[in-house]
Order: structure tokens, then C-alpha cells, then sequence
């Protein structure tokens, strides 16, 4: 989230939004995005019904990292989700990824 954070500027010039979810508490989440300097919204999913609606979880009931593109009208227009826990896309990716939608 903080590599997103740190390219959001090039990210935004894209027309996008950046959301993270995360079963994290909103006080969890609000103490990580001011220590962290995130600015674009974290929401949380304590009981991680949204995360097993979305069916971004693992066996374990994890969810997988991910990053939602969200367009200027607000719909979703990439999900991009990883199996592994530690792996992340990187923000270039993200960015490209964004400018292929756009095509």
C-alpha cells in the first residue's frame, strides 16, 4: 500500500482511484494510513464478509493482496488479485495495467 501510495500521483493522472479492503479494523486502518501516509481510502472488513462475497480469500480464509481500479464514474475496472500472501503487483504495474483498460 505504501509503494501505491508513493506513485499515487501517477496513478491519479490516470483517472483512477486506488481502494484497499482489508479485514483490518477501521482503528487498525486509520493508525497504519496516518503512520503510513496513505491518503486514498482503506476499507475494512472485520468479519470479512465482503472479502468472501468477493471470493478473494484463501483456504485459510485469508484474503489475497489485491488493488481494485476504480474509473472516474466509479466502477470497477480491474481487479487484480495475487495467490500468494507476500508477493504484491508493484505500482508500475498498476499503472500499466490501468493504461491497457484505457485502450
Amino acid at each position: 500500500m505504501v509503494q501505491l501510495q508513493e506513485n499515487l500521483e501517477a496513478i491519479a493522472a490516470t483517472d483512477t482511484q486506488v481502494v484497499a479492503i482489508s479485514y483490518d479494523s477501521v482503528a487498525i486502518l486509520k493508525k497504519f494510513a496516518e503512520t503510513s501516509g496513505i491518503t486514498f481510502p482503506l476499507l475494512s472488513d472485520p468479519d470479512s464478509a465482503t472479502i468472501r462475497a468477493f471470493g478473494i480469500h484463501n483456504k485459510k480464509g485469508l484474503p489475497h493482496p489485491g488493488t481494485y481500479v476504480i474509473g472516474a464514474d466509479r466502477k470497477v475496472l480491474a481487479a487484480i488479485f495475487i495467490e500468494g500472501y507476500v508477493d504484491r503487483h508493484t505500482a508500475a504495474e498498476l499503472v500499466e495495467t490501468i493504461g491497457e483498460i484505457g485502450r
